[in-house]
């Protein structure tokens, strides 16, 4: 079923609770990225634990990074959730997450990359609309990192908008198709496959899938590994991210190649490029868990129109 948890529109003076649940940000780009938050009109607060370094990579303890997330949902002085960059750890939290307390506090969740496990763990378990976008330290840090268009349509409530050849939209295969929003960084989804914690596609879906440092034998590998175990079973169309930071411009035929041969058995239409999650420029904010449309009928102008409002009221 659809999400029916969204969480209330991020509107101007909004404060934004700044997360690190994986690894360790560089204090430098935080506070740039903090700083652009505040010239958006934002209030960002830097959990405790946000810059904590180690063990490893990771930012900080466990109990810690469990407990900046578990309070900025419990504190309604917070209004939204941002994460300061991805890396690894996320995926350590899952276990231990208080269902309970994010169902009763739905907020914004904002990041991408090895958040893509707490994305579908809130997808699961919370029942929550969440937000594959801009980070603080890896995209707010930088002037051309956000796109903002797409953050304000996503966060302030629009209830129909779309994303085409401007946000890098091409057509891979034609065709049209419906569903709800789903999906994340390629690695992350489908590694969780097998455990407790795997992405469920329970529903008529248009699946986004982006990584990074992949190559095309890696992508044909997992999208085979999304194949047979029944994860495309109910995707009625796919869209790829933008894919500069898996493979060099020259070798860019080449995966799409790769990811044809992988996907040649799926009948639905195919798009690739949307500039979300690990980009060059410009990111993208999609909501996950709303109903889409996937229209790459005229291969001239490819839309993705997104059909309703991210969050309630």
């Amino acid at each position: 079923m659809t999400p029916s948890h969204k969480p209330r529109p991020l509107l101007p003076g909004a404060t934004l609770a700044v997360v690190s649940p994986a690894s360790t940000p560089k204090p430098e780009l935080v506070e740039r990225g903090m700083a652009h938050l505040r010239t958006l009109g934002y209030k960002p607060v830097l959990s405790p634990h946000a810059l904590d370094s180690g063990p490893l990579y990771y930012a900080g303890k466990l109990h810690d990074r469990l407990h900046d997330l578990h309070a900025a949902f419990a504190d309604p002085a917070i209004d939204a959730i941002v994460c300061t960059r991805g890396g690894w750890g996320s995926a350590e939290l899952l276990p231990h997450l208080n269902a309970a307390l994010i169902r009763s506090n739905p907020k914004p969740f904002i990041g991408y990359s090895d958040h893509t496990s707490l994305h579908c763990w809130l997808h699961n378990e919370a029942n929550l609309v969440t937000f594959y976008g801009p980070m603080v330290a890896a995209d707010l840090s930088r002037e051309d990192g956000a796109d903002l268009p797409s953050w304000q349509h996503s966060l302030r409530g629009d209830a129909a908008w779309s994303l085409g050849k401007a946000e890098g939209l091409r057509v891979l295969r034609p065709g049209l198709a419906e569903g709800t929003v789903a999906g994340g960084c390629l690695s992350i989804f489908a590694e969780a496959i097998g455990t407790p914690y795997a992405p469920r596609i329970e529903q008529e879906s248009i699946l986004f899938l982006e990584d990074i440092g992949t190559k095309p034998y890696q992508w044909d590998r997992m999208l085979l590994h999304l194949r047979y175990a029944g994860l495309l079973e109910k995707v009625t169309g796919i869209v790829f991210g933008e894919m500069r930071q898996c493979v060099a411009q020259e070798e860019e035929n080449y995966l799409e190649r790769a990811i044809l041969h992988a996907l040649r058995d799926f009948n639905g239409p195919i798009a690739i490029g949307l500039r979300c999650g690990h980009v060059s420029t410009y990111n993208v904010t999609l909501p996950l868990g709303v109903s889409a449309k996937l229209d790459l009928t005229d291969e001239r102008n490819p839309l993705m129109h997104l059909l309703e409002a991210a969050v309630n009221g």
